[in-house]
């Protein structure tokens, strides 16, 4: 793909409205601009005009999917750019319960694009150093997945592509490493698939499912 200029990208991202955005975006899964505004609490037309720059810069693509325009984005390395951008923030102070509870849920479960984070992910990431199934760094000389599967409980099916099979991914609220690559997405997907996680709705934190805190109590995660 064609690359924007450093002068464009530091454009686009200036607007703090943006960054949410993206932020948003995180979680992997294409959310209509409406969504997208009420999640941030601007009008709808607004973030029409932010999605449109993002996409002119290459961080976002839209797909039609009949009257509703849905917005994602656009690869793995732009998440990994904001998840960065995050890591050197503070967290903004909270005055309300919800966003409250909103922050607990995103520490203890969250989707980082297409893998698991926050504590949960980091849980992970650790009973697979212990078992020797990863190197302390979350690399691996080794692209076999059943050892990793037998290890958490799950049936793991790891897409062939050319992203890497497994790295870390520094963690935004932790600022430890969870497990990314093609590894960590088939390690969400089988929580998914298996009832132990669910999408939040307004949000792209984790629930962690009565199945899955048993699982997790099990493995003791």
């Amino acid at each position: 793909m064609t690359r924007p200029s450093l002068e464009l990208l530091a454009q686009a991202l200036a607007e703090p409205r943006r960054l949410q955005i993206l932020q948003e975006l995180l979680g992997g899964i294409p959310l209509p601009v409406g969504a997208l505004a009420t999640r941030i609490g601007i009008a709808p037309s607004t973030v029409t005009s932010h999605v449109t720059r993002l996409r002119e810069a290459g961080l976002l693509t839209i797909e039609q999917a009949g009257r509703i325009r849905l917005v994602s984005i656009s690869e793995p390395a732009v998440a990994e750019a904001v998840e960065a951008i995050l890591r050197l923030t503070a967290e903004p102070a909270v005055s309300f319960w919800s966003a409250s509870d909103r922050r607990t849920a995103m520490r203890r479960a969250r989707t980082c694009y297409d893998h698991l984070a926050g504590d949960l992910g980091i849980a992970v990431a650790d009973r697979l150093v212990e078992r020797g199934l990863l190197n302390a760094d979350l690399g691996s000389a080794s692209t076999d997945s059943a050892g990793v599967g037998d290890a958490l409980g799950l049936e793991l099916a790891v897409a062939d592509s050319s992203r890497p099979f497994v790295r870390g991914c520094l963690d935004w609220t932790a600022r430890r490493p969870h497990v990314a690559g093609r590894l960590g997405a088939a390690v969400l997907e089988a929580m998914l698939t298996g009832g132990w996680v669910a999408r939040r709705r307004d949000d792209r934190a984790l629930r962690i499912t009565p199945l899955g805190a048993q699982r997790l109590d099990e493995l003791r995660l």
